[in-house]
């Protein structure tokens, strides 16, 4: 038996306590661009090259951080400013704003929550060890 290869990928399925709620948090505060509901209870955005579904869990869950369990988004260091300062001024919390200068992902990564307490992340991968590390209050500032 030989090793499978998967082509790429099609979907990320995040499961949300309010849909409507979160739509909103996605489109409108993220800025994804959404395509429509599939079915009942699921809404599809586009994120570059593949889809991100939301779907409506059937009971909903407090929103609590799952450790180490997160999604993760490609950003500009122009936009993980921009959204420092938005989230700031909506006063959505920060989990942690990280400068990882080793490992596999080396960058500016951004950690925070959608209204369901999904973990996420913007990673600007444009950051490299030695660039200036401002902390989000001095981003926030800017």
């Amino acid at each position: 038996m030989g090793k499978l290869k998967i082509e790429g990928l099609t979907h990320w399925s995040i499961a949300v306590n309010d849909l409507e709620e979160s739509k909103a948090f996605y489109g409108d505060l993220l800025g994804l661009e959404g395509v429509g509901p599939l079915g009942t209870g699921m809404y599809r955005f586009l994120t570059g090259d593949s889809s991100l579904l939301l779907y409506q869990r059937e009971t909903p869950r407090d929103p609590v951080e799952a450790e180490g369990m997160h999604h993760s988004f490609t950003v500009t260091p122009a936009t993980l400013v921009e959204a420092c300062k938005v989230f700031a001024a909506r006063e959505l919390q920060i989990q942690a704003l990280v400068y990882r200068a080793k490992g596999h992902f080396i960058g500016r990564e951004l950690y925070f929550a959608d209204p369901s307490g999904n973990r996420l992340e913007f990673r600007d991968p444009t950051w490299q060890p030695g660039m200036p590390e401002p902390s989000y209050e001095e981003i926030v500032a800017s």
